[in-house]
């Protein structure tokens, strides 16, 4: 089990809450159980969704593991230009 934090909009889309805790082994199952559990985070995690695992942040690479303990934060993708 891990402990999510959902920045900004992202909160507002699983309800009101800033942290969730999610029984998942890596990104990409991290996402489908968001997706699952909160139906509307799904459209955004399609577009892109950055996840910050102890600082460190990953835009696409869904298989890394997800360490007890660590600080996870997701954050949603901003456009530029």
């Amino acid at each position: 089990m891990v402990e999510v934090t959902l920045w900004g909009a992202l909160g507002q889309l699983a309800g009101g809450r800033s942290k969730v805790e999610v029984e998942a082994k890596d990104i990409r199952e991290l996402f489908r159980k968001l997706a699952e559990q909160y139906p509307a985070l799904e459209p955004w995690i399609e577009k892109g969704i950055a996840v910050s695992i102890d600082g460190v942040i990953y835009r696409d690479t869904w298989g890394k593991r997800l360490p007890e303990g660590a600080e996870i934060f997701l954050l949603p993708r901003l456009a530029g230009g």
